[in-house]
């Protein structure tokens, strides 16, 4: 695997935020990687050495504040898109990176969508990963159900039985070292057990939103970051959060776009299938 080192900058609110940077070539704009709702910079672990090895960039996998190794916040209500674009942006200043190519997994997508209308001149490059402009009503009843839940696990094999209680059917074809891998990337180790790696508190914006008020119209937010740049789209086949017809009209709105689905995985695709992985490194080697 290749060797990455441990980056560390502040928000403009005084967190200590990490992320893990492995090195690579200046000649092009590095890539940020920024996970899910629940995840942190683990997920990349595979995808970012065989970015480097197949394109020289350098690969910044981000641990969103509250996830991993960055610190949690005192108010949940910074656990926001526009919060964490922020602390993306402080991130790019910190490393005087004027512009890089940003794949986003689910809320990570999301968050690179808000950074499209903070910094645009930011992103050279976008990877959505199974996420759009408008989620699947199914795939939000089920997130509502799981963040912030506390996971009441003795040791790492109930861990690994934990997490493949709940991806099983997002990927069937896992096996035991399979789970017990994505237990290491979900948990950490605490008092001698492990916990989930991420602040509880970050369900408190999602159960303190009015839920009879609209969803907001993110479509022109997706149109400014698909706009005027290389972008790909990825979605799990089965995913239960971006739906083939919501796929399919994110496709007709940026013709441009180009497109690479997973099959037999649900949301979200770890981006090391051979699908994904060849459709981010010939994105990669086309762009700047």
């Amino acid at each position: 695997m290749t060797v990455f080192t441990s980056l560390h900058w502040r928000s403009a609110d005084g967190l200590a935020l990490h992320a893990r940077d492995y090195q690579g070539s200046a000649d092009h704009a590095p890539v940020v990687c920024i996970h899910g709702l629940t995840r942190n910079a683990r997920d990349f672990e595979d995808l970012a050495p065989a970015i480097v090895a197949a394109t020289g960039r350098r690969v910044i996998a981000v641990d969103v504040r509250g996830r991993g190794a960055s610190e949690r916040s005192p108010d949940p209500m910074t656990y926001n898109p526009g919060m964490y674009a922020a602390d993306i942006m402080a991130l790019l200043d910190d490393q005087a990176i004027s512009s890089a190519a940003f794949i986003g997994t689910s809320m990570g997508g999301l968050i690179m969508m808000t950074l499209a209308l903070m910094r645009p001149g930011a992103i050279a490059a976008a990877v959505l990963n199974d996420v759009g402009p408008e989620i699947a009503p199914e795939g939000l009843a089920r997130i509502a159900g799981y963040v912030g839940v506390i996971a009441d696990v003795a040791d790492w094999a109930g861990a690994a039985a934990w997490v493949k209680a709940g991806n099983g059917a997002v990927f069937p074809s896992y096996d035991d070292s399979d789970w017990d891998r994505m237990a290491r990337r979900t948990f950490r180790e605490q008092g001698g057990r492990p916990v989930l790696d991420y602040d509880p508190d970050i369900a408190v914006p999602i159960r303190a939103a009015d839920p009879s008020a609209p969803p907001p119209d993110l479509w022109p937010v997706f149109g400014a970051l698909a706009a005027g740049r290389p972008a790909l789209l990825i979605r799990g086949a089965t995913s239960d959060i971006l739906s083939a017809g919501i796929a399919a009209r994110m496709r007709a709105a940026a013709p441009h776009m180009a497109y690479a689905e997973v099959p037999g995985v649900g949301h979200a695709p770890m981006l090391d299938e051979s699908e994904a992985l060849d459709a981010i490194v010939a994105l990669l080697n086309g762009a700047g």
